[in-house]
């Protein structure tokens, strides 16, 4: 591919991530005019809406797996993995704002969706058994406070660096909000 198509295609991906964000029924046509192409490009690009959100869904997986990666959630001391988590899924929602919920519909999603999710379970099972999360709360508890706090941290803090957010995030899931 060209360097213009890629630059076309970085382009087309991420406006539309913003924009289906904002809106999921924005069309290709207000798609491919916020990314300042023709619409032709859009469409030689993507057959169909349905493949251009499934692209979308790609790139913000891609991103995900890459900061689960970047944070060794296996290996690294669970603190550590448990920082670098919450700033890589700060910056990939940042990056790719469309919510996972509105992915749940795409299969080609599900499978990557499904292994992510195994691991990021494993990953809350080790650090209950290192005592980093306590192990008296209900199933899906931590995961699902996690994820909230991580979004909260990403969507309502944009003022904050990713780094400065994935702190406040970690630290409200380990030390909460109230007064000690």
């Amino acid at each position: 591919m060209r360097a213009d198509a890629v630059r076309n295609l970085e382009t087309i991906l991420s406006t539309a991530a913003r924009l289906l964000a904002a809106d999921p029924g924005a069309s290709m046509v207000k798609i491919a005019a916020e990314a300042g192409v023709d619409r032709r490009t859009v469409y030689r690009q993507f057959e169909s809406r349905e493949t251009l959100l499934a692209a979308v869904y790609a790139a913000r997986y891609d991103a995900v797996e890459v900061a689960f990666e970047n944070a060794r959630l296996s290996e690294a001391p669970v603190a550590v993995a448990l920082h670098r988590y919450a700033e890589g899924i700060i910056i990939a929602t940042r990056q790719w704002p469309v919510a996972f919920d509105q992915m749940t519909g795409d299969p080609t999603t599900a499978v990557r969706r499904e292994q992510l999710g195994d691991r990021l379970d494993a990953f809350i099972r080790r650090a209950i058994d290192e005592g980093l999360f306590r192990a008296d709360l209900p199933d899906g508890w931590i995961e699902a406070l996690l994820r909230q706090v991580i979004k909260v941290a990403a969507d309502d803090m944009p003022h904050l660096e990713a780094a400065q957010a994935a702190d406040l995030a970690v630290a409200t899931i380990l030390n909460g909000v109230g007064q000690s």
